[in-house]
């Protein structure tokens, strides 16, 4: 699939379209105009057999169609994607699948990803602010070399938004929060009582963000999963 051209791409993945997936997406508060009904699996196989094409991924993303736009997000190259890229893209989230698939399988992986979950994480719009936590959660995981001072540095942020109401964006700042949290036996303690103080905010979403995290990081399973990770 290495010769096809975007126009190849968009007419295989019109045929892999299921209009019953396409309901299903919409249940799950997927934004559906331009979607088309197919599995991640799927689309994943595409990518692999696409291999990293960065021309090709910004030619995909120009198409505006949903699944076409996540195969960009598999198949670019995080060396050469430029902060304006990024910015493009972000202000182009419209679903919460589409951000969270780009931040994990993409913009994690780009040397200003610390830099954005920053920038993002303080702006007004639903989507590029849930960019900016997830990009929190996945360099948790995803960063195995990191300092946890980068992680420390999210603190004041994942506070001072904890109380966002809005529901992709709560859910990000918990995620963000657990996933700081089971990284290592130093940032454990520190998560938790991070989220004891969010949970004394006058803020029914803070105070759902904070038992939310308590709630699995005070957990005998996560303790203990975390005590056997090196520091």
């Amino acid at each position: 699939m290495n010769q096809h051209s975007v126009e190849d791409i968009l007419t295989r993945l019109e045929s892999l379209g299921d209009s019953e997936a396409v309901e299903g997406m919409r249940r799950f508060g997927i934004r559906t105009t331009r979607a088309l009904g197919i599995s991640i699996p799927q689309l994943q196989q595409m990518a692999r057999d696409i291999g990293t094409q960065h021309a090709l991924a910004l030619a995909l993303w120009k198409s505006g169609v949903h699944e076409a736009r996540i195969v960009a997000c598999l198949i670019d190259d995080p060396g050469k994607v430029t902060e304006q890229q990024m910015e493009g893209w972000v202000r182009d989230f419209d679903s919460w699948d589409l951000c969270d698939q780009c931040c994990s399988k993409l913009f994690d992986r780009t040397p200003v990803a610390y830099q954005k979950a920053k920038e993002w994480a303080v702006r007004e719009e639903e989507f590029v602010k849930r960019a900016g936590f997830v990009l929190m959660a996945t360099l948790a995981v995803h960063d195995k070399k990191a300092p946890d001072s980068a992680f420390l540095d999210f603190f004041p942020l994942i506070e001072q938004e904890a109380g966002d109401a809005r529901n992709y964006v709560k859910k990000a700042v918990n995620w963000a929060l657990r996933q700081i949290g089971k990284r290592n036996p130093a940032l454990h303690p520190r998560c938790i009582t991070l989220a004891k103080r969010i949970k004394q905010q006058d803020s029914p979403a803070a105070r759902w963000v904070a038992a939310d995290a308590l709630r699995e990081l005070t957990s005998e399973k996560i303790r203990q999963r975390v005590q056997a990770k090196h520091t």
